[in-house]
């Protein structure tokens, strides 16, 4: 039987296990990505494994979340950075540079190989028929000291596009059908497999829009074939070398199956406060709006700035409208310039942004309180962008444009003008002066460490008693960014966790942490719904709760890379046997859990004592043997130090 494009890149790259559904595997990394977000704890763990240099084939560093330099942290930060990669042998991306994703398409993106990245919309790079994935930095940090990364054999769901897409439709269209018709969760235990006739319409960098947010559905990642498109945009990098065909062999078979004729598409929009919140945009068109941005990971392409300028090309942008512009790498922002793009979309009342991620995270551009903003980014979970009350909507180019000139939600069908057609570029404006190198000596470069870089934390073995009140109790959905914020206040400790620790859960409930201040030590539980953890790779969500004492989460169901971040540094996440058992227990109920290290060796459920409210009930973990003795040993690095005796600095232990 043929094989698919996933089947054929995970057995490429097959180090442990047998590709069977559900099965725990190992497999090779090629390549790493971290951001400065969370590359400089990814920093500190290689510092603590006493990692001399990388073992991959490419690992690279950016600094594209934490650009604005109100005080001396992220500066400081930066210059850590730069010292670590020196030292580690890692590329360094300067601030300014762009986004991680569309740059390492631009530069290191190679068919066929596969990419791990501490950033859960890593799997963008499955726009070039790369495996990618998105996982915490310490399995990042990992991969890069040579370790397979692990993960359970996922599911392949074949998604066939046929059609073309209508004018004033485009990428982001595609990924919010899917999200539309699958939520967020529903991607969940899957590689997304895109083929089909339909693909003839889309470009490299349209694809990289779909495989950016099928984050967004939960998926594992989201893989396109490497064909002529591929070629094509390596041919405009100056890379043609580095271009192999890969495709689905015929007779190829998925195990779950979807179909999406793009012909039928409309203008979308996500409506706050999940991407999955899909509506057609002419259904809530007449919106007052106050903000409305182009760029971000999730519409990187020279395109999505293109068709912006041509549609405001000899107009004004609404009197009430911020029109934020975010070039997502310094190359396209060149080829804007050299092309006078720039020049139209600065006329007509753009605000040009320094290339990153910026407003998308909170860095910035934070919208008025309770007014519309349209933006091209892929998510809107409450209070992302740094306005607590805030009202995102996620949408295309076109209809974040032309609702900027109308000063309303406007489906961009609605313009009164011919649709755009865009020439990109056939050789783009290539320029490596804020790509650094690693050098080929590393051994005496030190790392440059500023005031508020403290040492990694490493926690104690596990106890075979768990007792403790619940400190918080949430329902579903609840997202790493609403455990742990981002935003110019918080993401500047993300070097600091004794300092990060005290935003945990801040704007869900804003006094857990003085509740649970008690029980840092002997430990507390928090009570989830379902999907608990969606959204960000940040393993702070992981890291902070541990600081502070949480011992297990129980919840309905987790989001595949927060679960890990979990077992990664001896946090126990245990599934409700009987969902109707969430609604049982509350915020401050006081739990007990016996025999721990016998339940998870021999995989039997859990008894908890609800000792609060006198009744008991069952929970049970879904965890791999080695994930198991990860957990029993505190934590992946204890782990390390047991079994391999990988030496770290001294432990630094609460």
């Amino acid at each position: 039987m043929g094989q698919n494009i996933a089947q054929k890149l995970i057995q490429n790259h097959l180090i442990e296990g047998q590709m069977v559904v559900g099965e725990e595997i190992g497999i090779r990394i090629d390549q790493t990505l971290t951001q400065d977000a969370t590359g400089t704890m990814v920093m500190l763990e290689l510092e603590a494994m006493h990692l001399d240099r990388v073992k991959t084939e490419i690992s690279a560093q950016y600094v594209d979340h934490n650009l604005l330099e109100t005080d001396f942290k992220n500066a400081d930060d930066h210059l850590f950075l730069l010292s670590a990669c020196k030292k580690f042998g890692i590329y360094y991306s300067k601030a300014g540079n762009g986004v991680s994703h569309p740059v390492h398409m631009e530069r290191f993106g190679i068919p066929g190989k596969t990419l791990l990245g501490s950033d859960s919309h890593t799997p963008a790079a499955g726009s070039l028929g790369m495996l990618s994935i998105g996982a915490g930095g310490l399995e990042v940090a990992l991969a890069m000291a040579g370790q397979p990364f692990f993960l359970q054999m996922p599911k392949i769901w074949g998604v066939k596009l046929t059609g073309k897409l209508p004018d004033w439709v485009s990428a982001k269209d595609v990924i919010l059908e899917m999200l539309r018709k699958h939520t967020v969760e529903g991607g969940v235990g899957y590689i997304i497999e895109y083929y089909g006739d339909g693909l003839n319409c889309l470009s490299a960098m349209d694809r990289h829009v779909i495989a950016n947010m099928g984050a967004e559905l939960g998926a594992t990642t989201s893989v396109f074939p490497s064909d002529m498109a591929v070629k094509k945009f390596l041919e405009s990098q100056n890379r043609a070398q580095v271009f192999k065909e890969i495709l689905a062999d015929p007779g190829a078979t998925y195990d779950r199956y979807d179909e999406i004729n793009l012909s039928t598409l409309e203008p979308l929009i996500a409506v706050p406060s999940s991407p999955d919140n899909v509506k057609r945009v002419k259904d809530i068109a007449g919106l007052e709006i106050y903000q409305a941005m182009i760029g971000s990971s999730a519409n990187p392409g020279f395109r999505d700035f293109a068709i912006a300028a041509l549609i405001v090309d000899g107009k004004q942008i609404n009197g009430r409208v911020s029109f934020d512009i975010n070039p997502t790498s310094r190359q396209i922002l060149e080829d804007l310039s050299r092309t006078k793009l720039l020049d139209k979309l600065i006329r007509a009342g753009g605000r040009i942004h320094q290339a990153g991620c910026n407003g998308c995270i909170g860095m910035g551009q934070a919208p008025a309180t309770g007014k519309i903003s349209l933006r091209t980014v892929p998510r809107n979970f409450p209070g992302r962008s740094g306005t607590k009350e805030d009202a995102v909507y996620l949408c295309s180019p076109e209809t974040a444009a032309v609702s900027a000139l109308k000063g309303v939600i406007t489906d961009p069908r609605d313009a009164g003008m011919p649709y755009p057609k865009v020439e990109e570029p056939s050789l783009a404006s290539i320029n490596l002066n804020m790509l650094e190198e690693p050098p080929v000596y590393t051994e005496d470069i030190m790392l440059e460490k500023g005031p508020n870089i403290k040492p990694f934390p490493l926690f104690t073995e596990f106890a075979n008693k768990l007792e403790g009140p619940v400190g918080i109790k949430v329902s579903d959905d609840i997202s790493t960014d609403e455990i742990l914020p981002a935003g110019n206040e918080i993401l500047p400790f993300r070097s600091n966790i004794p300092k990060i620790s005290e935003f945990i859960f801040h704007k869900v409930d804003a006094h857990y942490v003085q509740r649970v201040a008690p029980y840092q030590k002997t430990g507390h539980f928090i009570i989830a719904g379902t999907n608990y953890g969606q959204g960000s790779s940040r393993e702070h969500a992981a890291i902070a709760p541990r600081y502070i004492g949480v011992q297990a989460v129980l919840a309905i169901s987790f989001a595949r890379i927060h679960r890990q971040n979990l077992i990664n540094f001896g946090i126990l996440p245990l599934i409700f046997l009987s969902p109707d058992d969430f609604f049982k227990v509350d915020q401050d109920d006081f739990l007990v859990i016996l025999d721990i290290h016998k339940n998870m060796k021999e995989g039997r459920p859990f008894q908890v004592i609800n000792q609060t409210k006198n009744f008991t009930f069952f929970v049970a973990h879904t965890l791999s043997p080695r994930q198991i003795e990860i957990v029993l040993a505190g934590g992946i690095i204890n782990h390390l130090k047991r079994t391999h005796g990988v030496r770290t600095m001294k432990d630094f232990t609460i």
